[in-house]
């Protein structure tokens, strides 16, 4: 069982930034799906790297189009993004330096944070640039 379903209640409205939170929730399954079969220690590291660099370029797109689309919490929502890639950059670092890390709370917190941002911060974006675009 995955970590993270998605369903439909993830979904922000907006089909680009709904497939890329898709990509998150498969690279923390993978994490997950890792632990439970014992690796979760081999290979942290490297999901940790591709998440990392996956949600810098999740994050500067989701940045662009609240820019394009004028939404007034831009600057705080940069704020939110820029706190998630340090928590994890650090993460990522204790790995490497051999520093004891727990794979089970490195997944419990992304799970967490991504759905806590998603059904917070996202959906108010999501809300807005739907209601702003042209039909």
């Amino acid at each position: 069982m995955a970590l993270i379903e998605w369903t439909s209640n993830l979904s922000v409205g907006v089909d680009e930034m709904d497939q890329q939170h898709r990509k998150l929730v498969s690279l923390i399954n993978q994490f997950h799906d890792a632990l439970k079969v014992g690796h979760g220690d081999q290979i942290a590291a490297g999901i940790l790297v591709q998440l990392v660099q996956y949600t810098q370029t999740h994050f500067a797109a989701e940045e662009h189009l609240m820019a394009r689309f004028g939404y007034p919490e831009l600057h705080n929502h940069k704020k939110l993004h820029a706190v998630l890639v340090e928590q994890v950059g650090r993460m990522a670092e204790k790995i490497k330096s051999g520093k004891m890390v727990s794979p089970v709370s490195i997944a419990t917190f992304l799970k967490d944070w991504l759905s806590q941002h998603i059904l917070g911060t996202d959906k108010l974006y999501g809300q807005f640039i739907t209601a702003s675009a042209p039909r």
